[in-house]
């Protein structure tokens, strides 16, 4: 009876002793995704949005992979604020003005997103590193430049339409700051681990 008491025991500890490990395997790569996005993160311009739009992403393994996964949320709330912008009701020529150039605005922002997302999947050290990286920069600040210009023509506006507008190109601007955060550190690494 003893003996079965302790090969029991024995195995008991055994199971606890593998699904320990096995949990310890998931919690390591789940701590070096979120190792990289919080170290990241915390001089980014906007540094509480940036973990928590990018802690999510469980393909993050390099510097690079977390600068395409901040560029895609920037495509996704540009494509969500175009969305809601054209989906908006408008009182007044004035507004309807201004909202007609903000969707303008918001398209040109997508389109340099989504060209700096596909200089980014196609970026390798070497000679021509820095023009990608150059161009990159230029892509994004363009795109914030855009989001400025449609807040602009609101400027003169009051009313719910104009918060309407301000937070929802504000969260986009947010997320694409920190982006060219993102990218900005990558240059400075060199391009360390593409």
């Amino acid at each position: 009876m003893k003996m079965f008491r302790f090969l029991l025991l024995l195995v008991l500890l055994l199971i606890l002793h593998f699904s320990h490990f096995t949990n310890g395997k998931k919690t390591i790569t789940s701590y070096s995704t979120n190792h990289l996005v919080y170290t990241s993160c915390t001089k980014a311009s906007y540094p509480k949005i940036c973990i928590r739009t990018l802690s999510s992403y469980s393909t993050i393994k390099t510097p690079k992979d977390l600068a395409k996964a901040s560029l895609n949320v920037s495509i996704s709330r540009a494509n969500k604020a175009s969305k809601f912008l054209k989906n908006l009701k408008v009182k007044s020529k004035r507004e309807k003005g201004a909202l007609v150039d903000c969707i303008e605005q918001i398209g040109d922002s997508i389109h340099e997103l989504r060209k700096a997302l596909f200089e980014l999947k196609h970026l390798h050290k070497g000679i021509g590193f820095k023009f990608q990286m150059n161009n990159l920069e230029t892509w994004i600040s363009a795109s914030l430049t855009n989001d400025d210009t449609c807040l602009d023509g609101f400027k003169e506006i009051d009313g719910k339409v104009r918060y309407d507008v301000k937070r929802k190109i504000s969260n986009v601007a947010k997320v694409t700051s920190n982006a060219l955060y993102l990218i900005n550190l990558l240059y400075n690494r060199g391009g360390s681990r593409i």
